[in-house]
């Protein structure tokens, strides 16, 4: 074939495939936009429904054995889908007997929200949730409820030295308040100490389409060095990337997590760690963790600094840090107490 009949034969057919592909981009059906992500760090200004069937129920329910205690967590994933973990007994740190999990995934239709298991099914209507049989028995019904820390809104001691209590933020660098008075985010303490107690309330916001370390993530770093992570994982397995886990270093005893945008406490007891006067590490840092009352680490050695750790291990005096992750996590009421020096 000549080449100008081809190039023209070649174009004819390319116009043709072009003229085909722009009819049927033309023809196709418009997809409806993605749903707007939710990240919310006030419950005052939630709109989304499944705000209001996450969280924690607990109640009794007929078994073989008899009656038996019930614990179930409930954790929204976005768009009317969730996710429910059973606790035999009752929930973490309130009673459950450590056996394994139930977990199933269920959503919400016509204001329902429906779990389907091999056994038993579950469904929740007005933060009630009724477990029945396959045949459609009622074997219990668990209420919603909204559990505190018992050390919430814990006073400083005499002697202890307030790091915030939402008058100001001077206490940190780069500090800031929301409106409502609560210490963002992404600050480092002006002062710095060695062993000490230490109280912290935090607040993790609402993200139910996010998952994984980028739902309400931030991190307390003792002395800037070693960090205690702060996470949504409410209803999670509880690793030592998780809330109440020290990072890299050891898993939390449970998982003691509440549900995102409920106020939480960090009460932690920590020895600084030693040096000679060359400036070799003799002794690790240790630490105790506290979250929501409930004792997750008990005198762990802390054998390395976190990676992201803004202070590198030392003989120094460090700061508080409270990371900022790119999440919305809020403080309030923060107090440390030092401890005397360790005697020669």
């Amino acid at each position: 074939m000549p080449l100008r009949k081809f190039s023209c034969a070649f174009g004819a057919v390319v116009g043709l495939l072009l003229g085909v592909a722009f009819a049927a981009a033309q023809e196709a059906p418009k997809k409806d936009p993605p749903p707007k992500k939710i990240v919310a760090d006030d419950p005052a200004s939630i709109t989304d429904p499944d705000y209001y069937v996450q969280g924690e129920y607990t109640g009794e329910i007929q078994t073989d054995e008899g009656r038996v205690a019930l614990g179930v967590q409930v954790i929204a994933l976005g768009g009317g889908h969730f996710r429910a973990v059973g606790h035999i007994g009752g929930l973490p740190g309130a009673g459950w007997d450590k056996s394994e999990k139930r977990i199933g995934d269920g959503e919400t239709k016509d204001g329902v929200t429906t779990f389907i298991g091999k056994r038993v099914d579950a469904r929740i209507k007005d933060q009630v949730l009724t477990v029945t049989d396959k045949d459609g028995t009622e074997l219990g019904q668990l209420k919603r409820t909204l559990r505190t820390s018992p050390t919430l809104g814990a006073k400083p001691p005499e002697g202890a030295l307030v790091l915030f209590d939402g008058s100001t933020a001077d206490e940190f660098h780069n500090g800031r308040m929301t409106p409502d008075h609560l210490l963002m985010q992404g600050v480092t303490s002006k002062r710095k100490f060695g062993s000490c107690t230490l109280h912290l309330e935090f607040r993790t916001p609402y993200q139910p389409q996010d998952g994984g370390q980028g739902r309400g993530n931030s991190g307390c770093y003792l002395q800037g060095r070693y960090e205690v992570q702060i996470l949504d994982s409410f209803g999670l397995e509880g690793k030592n990337n998780e809330c109440g886990g020290i990072y890299t270093i050891n898993d939390p005893a449970q998982n003691l997590c509440l549900p995102p945008l409920q106020w939480q406490t960090y009460d932690i007891d920590y020895t600084a760690a030693t040096f000679d006067a060359a400036g070799k590490k003799t002794k690790d840092a240790r630490m105790t963790v506290r979250h929501n009352g409930v004792e997750v680490q008990h005198d762990v050695a802390l054998t390395h600094g976190t990676t992201a750790a803004p202070v590198k291990e030392g003989p120094e005096p460090g700061p508080l840090y409270l990371q900022d992750h790119g999440n919305p996590v809020r403080f309030r009421n923060i107090w440390l107490l030092e401890k005397p020096a360790d005697k020669p």
